[in-house]
């Protein structure tokens, strides 16, 4: 069974719980962007640019059923591991969802704090760009009469 959003944040700040300083989550959030897949060239392109990111970040957003479907990679390491925790949070969840719930495990992990502000701005220019697409798919779901 799928965890849930709430879940699936629980376990990221247990995941990183048993690493003692930042220079070793600094290196959990490399490997984890290292081990994030890539996205289609199709997708590769301006429209799917993020803006804020002092890196290249691409957001695909895609409604499959009542659920949205992420794609998304970065040309830097550490930012590609910022959006795989972003996607083990968000995808293939309901627009509802994602609206509703705020990526707590940033703060709980001080992820902000510890980044620099390029990145935590990228960071925060990303979750802004998930949400913008819930809002958008929730819209649409609305409209077809759906939950």
């Amino acid at each position: 069974m799928t965890p849930t959003i709430e879940q699936a944040q629980e376990g990221i700040v247990e995941e990183f719980s048993k690493y003692g300083n930042w220079e070793e989550r600094y290196g959990h959030i490399i490997d984890l962007g290292k081990e994030h897949p890539d996205i289609s060239d199709e997708f590769k392109v301006e429209k799917y640019r993020v803006k804020g990111c002092q890196s290249t970040v691409y957001l695909h957003a895609a409604l499959d059923g009542d659920r949205v479907r992420f794609q998304a990679t970065s040309d830097a390491m550490i930012v590609r591991g910022l959006v795989a925790l972003l996607m083990r949070v968000y995808d293939e969840r309901t627009p509802k969802e994602i609206i509703d719930t705020p990526p707590s495990y940033i703060q709980d992990l001080g992820l902000a704090e510890n980044l620099t502000q390029g990145r935590a701005n990228g960071l925060q220019s990303m979750i802004e760009q998930i949400k913008n697409y819930a809002v958008a798919f929730h819209t649409l779901l609305q409209a077809r009469g759906a939950k």
